[in-house]
């Protein structure tokens, strides 16, 4: 019987006190369209919460969505706290109100890749499926 090959585990979080969640949500239901498993933790995540999930859901990466302007520390808080749990396998990839100027700075810390306001679902799906490896 031959062996099927798991879907990409991906999970979705949107950490801090930013509470608009549409552009997840969207980017969840695309990744889901995509034939992906997706994992929503919604709203007012910790950087410990969202970890925790993504370690307990075994997925193979953790997308973040913030609109908060607290990006500089909450990507490099998880991948940490990734760090902390040796999961560095699990690739962090964000999006949201992100300052051009941030971006290089959070792709030196271990942020995989930011999309900007106007990227489509498509180029995400896309994206995904060129650089994100199942774990393991």
């Amino acid at each position: 019987m031959a062996e099927v090959e798991r879907k990409l585990r991906i999970l979705v979080a949107k950490p801090g006190l930013d509470g608009h969640d549409r552009g997840a949500k969207i980017i969840a239901r695309a990744l889901r369209d995509a034939g992906m498993e997706v994992i929503y933790t919604g709203l007012h995540q910790t950087p410990e919460m969202i970890v925790s999930a993504a370690i307990q859901e075994d997925v193979d990466a953790i997308g973040m969505s913030i609109m908060s302007g607290a990006h500089m520390t909450l990507f490099p808080a998880v991948i940490d706290l990734l760090k902390n749990q040796n999961a560095l396998d699990i690739r962090v990839f964000g999006g949201g109100i992100i300052p051009d100027d941030d971006i290089p700075k959070l792709k030196s810390l271990g942020v995989t890749e930011i999309f900007t306001p106007g990227s489509s679902t498509q180029d995400i799906v896309q994206w995904i499926r060129s650089h994100i490896q199942h774990r393991g």
